[in-house]
């Protein structure tokens, strides 16, 4: 599998482990309906674990382009793979909106509020207040780009996404750690906005939302979706150039 596919399928697996999380709660006549915030933060921490575990040691399990553009600014992952593995994890995020759409397939047309709908896909501020919202999405991937490199301490200059990840993960534990870091700051910071922290797991699903046929839907809220894009990726590259600057 080449490092493409590997991005690709990571996110795939983290979408529909995450946003899988989301529809429990929210859609109407499951199980989980109603579970509330930690049911969804903790299905989304241990989505990134499993998708880490999962294509780690192919591509270095970035899932994330505030990741790849947090580690190529800082030397530690080569800027001429940046588009590829956006596009894949572009990619990967419409393919597990898709498979958390077919998964809950009889209960789109059971669930009143358009915008609980929304949520099952991407993400929307509790507060709609623009600024606000960009702060806290910048701050929340702040946090995740600079506890990825706590956790792992990833060596400047790390030749491979290989041995990048083998010097984050170390072992069988690193994974766990980066879910128990995402859990934390759901459940610290993800209130205002959803936590995004995350472009692709925002931008695909989004897409996928205004292309499907989903009962009683509303827009995809465009207005919006610049916030999840633009603050994760800026904050993810802060915390890189902070970790280094700070002499970790």
């Amino acid at each position: 599998m080449n490092v493409y596919l590997a991005e690709f399928v990571g996110t795939a697996l983290l979408i529909l482990l995450g946003n899988g999380a989301v529809a429990n709660v929210v859609l109407a006549k499951n199980k989980s309906h109603g579970g509330g915030w930690i049911v969804i933060t903790v299905g989304w921490a241990l989505g990134v674990a499993f998708a880490v575990y999962a294509v780690g040691n192919i591509s270095g399990a970035h899932i994330n382009p505030a990741v790849s553009f947090g580690l190529a600014s800082i030397g530690s992952f080569e800027w001429g793979y940046v588009p590829g593995y956006v596009a894949a994890q572009v990619a990967g995020g419409m393919l597990g909106a898709l498979l958390v759409y077919a998964a809950f397939y009889a209960h789109w047309p059971e669930t009143e509020g358009a915008d609980g709908k929304l949520a099952c896909f991407c993400t929307s501020p509790a507060i709609r207040r623009m600024g606000p919202a960009v702060v806290t999405e910048f701050v929340g991937t702040f946090v995740l780009l600079f506890g990825v490199l706590a956790i792992g301490n990833i060596a400047l200059g790390a030749e491979t996404a290989e041995q990048a990840w083998t010097e984050a993960v170390s072992s069988f534990f690193g994974p766990l750690l980066i879910g128990m870091l995402v859990l934390s700051i759901g459940i610290s910071l993800g209130g205002p906005t959803g936590y995004a922290i995350n472009p692709a797991r925002d931008l695909g699903p989004r897409i996928v939302h205004g292309l499907l046929p989903i009962p009683g839907k509303r827009d995809a809220d465009w207005g919006y979706a610049w916030v999840p894009i633009v603050a994760p990726t800026l904050g993810g590259v802060a915390g890189a150039q902070v970790f280094v600057m700070l002499g970790f």
